[in-house]
């Protein structure tokens, strides 16, 4: 005969295993995931975000793309492409961010993984060789086999930064590569620096002003002083 309350060891086995289920999911999952809206790019791997009603800065986890805006290198082949790919997916969107190990670096910026619907930015960045796997400073990574698997396909494929022979190295880009743009277009710098005196209210919004800056020889040359006195090699940030 069996005992009336037989059928709870049974019960609670199936609960647990529901609950370790659960957990499990949890865990995949690296963690939860945090709504943010992208106010702006920077560049490839940084972006200004609404988190919180505050506004912040995220530097892409594990990820490095070629230099646009930096005030001593010049433009760096595939930096342009890798900015404007970044604002074309990420401007004005709303994103989740991800957090894997620290949340800031020493400047202040969040360290994430940007996720647009179920896709991972950091990743795509890396499979279209826009970007090279970077900066591992706290493995392991939840998604490091994920990225290190796209920029190795990238580069068997000759994508984007790869198509230069010697351009990746273990510590960045190498010097002596200049943007495919800047080599072939000295007329049309020479063009740009000598157009009548220019100034942020010349222009619409950042991006065009930006792009005017960078075709006129910015960031080694400023004919119109369009950059100011911080000389970050971003200018007339009042339009962004």
């Amino acid at each position: 005969m069996l005992d009336k309350h037989s059928w709870i060891k049974p019960l609670m086995l199936v609960v647990t295993f529901l609950f370790l289920a659960g957990c499990q999911a949890v865990e995949t999952a690296s963690g939860e995931l945090e709504t943010a809206v992208v106010t702006r790019v920077v560049d490839g791997d940084t972006l200004h975000i609404e988190r919180n009603g505050r506004e912040e800065t995220v530097r892409l986890l594990l990820v490095d793309t070629p230099e646009t805006v930096h005030p001593n290198k010049p433009v760096q082949p595939f930096g342009k492409e890798a900015s404007q790919f970044a604002r074309e997916t990420l401007s004005g969107k709303e994103v989740q961010l991800e957090f894997d190990g620290p949340e800031r670096d020493k400047y202040g910026r969040l360290l994430a993984y940007v996720w647009v619907g179920d896709t991972s930015f950091n990743e795509r960045l890396l499979e279209r060789g826009l970007a090279r796997y970077a900066y591992v400073y706290d493995p392991p990574y939840t998604h490091s086999g994920a990225l290190k698997e796209a920029e190795q396909e990238a580069s068997d494929k000759e994508k984007g930064i790869w198509s230069l022979p010697g351009y990746v190295t273990e510590d960045g880009f190498a010097e002596g590569f200049e943007a495919e743009e800047t080599k072939s277009s000295p007329a049309k710098r020479e063009n740009l620096a000598g157009q009548d005196d220019k100034d942020c209210s010349d222009f619409h919004t950042q991006e065009e002003a930006q792009t005017f800056y960078e075709d006129a020889g910015g960031p080694e040359e400023d004919p119109h002083r369009l950059d100011g006195s911080d000389q970050d090699g971003r200018v007339c940030e009042s339009l962004s």
